[in-house]
């Protein structure tokens, strides 16, 4: 590239003189005027075309392009004077390979900058990449960043001619072993950015675990889940445990309203339609904490073996509430069932005596001689 790029301007450079250090000069001046132009006219037109375009390109990922296209022109400048001179082989190596090696260090500084710029834009957007939220954000930075230096450390040592193949082997080896010292850590880890990226749960629900724990999810981290109980006890479950087990996530679906289930059994002599009005007043009585959309329902379920069998159907607006909405409401019912005479079976077991024991006593009797 830089032979054909010699052969071009070696008729304009001819016009000042044979002289190779004066055309290598001429050679930098016009790569600082062509880096500037490009920086100052070709960007602002190069801004306003995407512009009239429609084409939804953040104007700081621009910016951040200036830089390495200057600098990359002054370097294919210094380039081609360095070709224009014509040093020894050596000298032409190492200057060859140092100036491409800074043009690579340029460009990885601006993939860095651009990597931050592009995944903070794409983690704005949930709906469209799920993957990608303020959660995970850190793991990707992260993680391109190292690919990034990866690349760049490989491009580096190749430009000097160094071989890597050797270098990738043993990283390889070393990574195996890795893996295998750590495999329950890794297992968290990956566990862990797949709870963020599909989100079953977030800080603030509550759920509840296969073991039937239930509490508020407190934080969601790399290697662990903690969950506050009602119990104000902090449990601490590892990734890898929340990733294979079945969650019940009870402030998920459309709202966190949860709904609250109080069954209850009558007698069979009791009225049904009056059981029902009584139930229905106490759930529309208790405003605070009942919710009127949806609305209350009482629901006739089975004959019992002794009892009419009951339930009571709210809404609450929160799941941390059941514990406190079930006391109220079981109090209430019990004080409105007695006011009306509505009984409540209870188990009664009768003691049957088919007969008293005999009490044999035995007195001793005294010797006569």
């Amino acid at each position: 590239m830089f032979e054909q790029l010699n052969q071009a301007i070696t008729p304009f450079l001819e016009i000042f003189g044979d002289n190779i250090y004066t055309q290598a000069g001429l050679v930098i001046a016009l790569s600082f005027i062509v880096a500037s132009i490009f920086k100052y006219v070709l960007m602002v037109g190069l801004k306003a075309f995407i512009a009239r375009i429609h084409v939804s390109l953040d104007s700081s990922f621009l910016n951040l392009l200036h830089t390495p296209i200057y600098y990359s022109l002054l370097l294919m400048g210094f380039s081609s004077a360095a070709s224009i001179v014509a040093p020894s082989e050596l000298s032409g190596y190492i200057i060859f390979s140092s100036l491409q090696s800074v043009a690579i260090l340029i460009w990885t500084a601006f993939f860095l900058r651009a990597n931050h710029v592009v995944l903070r834009k794409i983690a704005l957007n949930p709906n469209r990449f799920h993957a990608v939220n303020n959660k995970t954000l850190p793991l990707f930075l992260n993680l391109v960043n190292i690919i990034i230096i990866v690349l760049c450390v490989y491009f580096v040592f190749s430009v000097w001619g160094v071989d890597m193949t050797a270098w990738l082997a043993s990283a390889g080896i070393v990574g195996i072993a890795v893996g295998f010292a750590a495999k329950d850590t890794l297992a968290n880890l990956f566990s862990g950015v797949f709870i963020m990226a599909d989100a079953p749960y977030k800080i603030g629900d509550y759920i509840v675990l296969d073991s039937g724990e239930r509490g508020e999810v407190t934080h969601i981290g790399m290697r662990s889940t903690r969950m506050l109980t009602r119990e104000d006890v902090e449990v601490t479950i590892p990734n890898s445990v929340m990733g294979n087990s079945k969650i019940i996530n009870e402030s998920g679906g459309p709202h966190e309203k949860s709904r609250c289930r109080v069954p209850v059994g009558v007698s069979y002599d009791a009225d049904i339609d009056e059981v029902r009005e009584v139930l229905m007043q106490i759930a529309l009585t208790e405003k605070e904490y009942v919710c009127e959309d949806p609305e209350p329902r009482v629901r006739f379920r089975r004959y019992g073996a002794s009892a009419l069998e009951f339930e009571l159907l709210v809404w609450i607006t929160k799941p941390a509430l059941r514990g406190r909405v079930i006391d109220i409401l079981n109090s209430e019912i019990f004080k409105q069932f007695r006011q009306r005479k509505i009984e409540i079976p209870y188990s009664k077991h009768d003691l049957y005596i088919k007969e008293m024991p005999t009490r044999y006593s035995e007195e001793p009797k005294d010797d006569v001689e």
